[in-house]
């Protein structure tokens, strides 16, 4: 975790850039390249590419500009650069296919139990659209599905979580007795431990539910199609050479 190489620099900048903007013109930024629930009328063809460019905030693209420079060089090296951009966007990509696909069941698992409470279709698209609703539902329906049905419609996924998610699990099955130091746990611990870890508390986050707005599932899909092309090219010997 030496040097920052070609590619991992330039995915830096654009989304400095694209932070900055953010910043000049938020809402309408936000609205237009953020990942929204796609049956939601703010959803875009294109969103599942540009959210990997957005964040919400200085925190959120500090983070994840220290992951890609600290655990995507050192692939980048071993992979080249266009396998290194193929792996990038693809776990980018998956991260927002599962993302969605959780969205999806929830948000219609939350319209069905509405539905059978005796609510009709307008009801509820009131209700999606500006949360208010009768609060006789509530003897029906708990208030937590109605809040994760507003919520799941209506926030949009932001940042490179899901891609940097895919670059650290291809880290550690690449680099598994590398040893690790953070800041907020200042004890080393090899990648083949710290990041199925991390991983864990995702999944558990996601099932119970994050009371920090994070999209956790994001961040698993991305692991997910991350450790599937990692593995396979491991297993396979792909190397860099047959991208040529």
């Amino acid at each position: 975790m030496g040097r920052i190489t070609e590619t991992v620099k330039v995915l830096i900048i654009i989304n400095v850039i694209c932070f900055i903007g953010t910043l000049l013109s938020s809402d309408i930024s936000y609205r237009l390249f953020s990942l929204y629930y796609f049956e939601n009328p703010n959803f875009q063809i294109w969103q599942p590419l540009t959210h990997m460019f957005m964040h919400g905030n200085f925190m959120h693209i500090l983070f994840n500009m220290y992951a890609l420079w600290a655990f995507g060089s050192p692939l980048e090296m071993r992979w080249g650069q266009k396998k290194f951009l193929f792996f990038y966007f693809s776990a980018g990509f998956g991260a927002a296919l599962i993302h969605t696909l959780v969205n999806y069941f929830q948000i219609h698992s939350g319209y069905d139990a509405l539905l059978a409470a005796g609510m009709d279709q307008s009801q509820i698209m009131t209700l999606v659209e500006t949360g208010q609703y009768n609060s006789r539902i509530l003897e029906s329906v708990s208030k937590e599905t109605i809040q994760t049905l507003y919520n799941n419609f209506n926030t949009p996924a932001v940042g490179a979580s899901g891609a940097i998610y895919g670059i650290l699990v291809a880290f550690g099955l690449m680099f598994p007795n590398i040893e690790l130091m953070l800041i907020f746990l200042p004890i080393p611990i090899k990648a083949k431990y710290f990041i199925p870890l991390i991983i864990l508390g995702d999944l558990f986050f996601g099932i119970t539910g994050s009371p920090f707005g994070i999209a956790h599932w994001a961040h698993i899909g991305g692991a997910l199609f991350g450790f599937i092309m990692a593995y396979y090219w491991k297993k396979n010997s792909f190397d860099s050479t047959r991208w040529d």
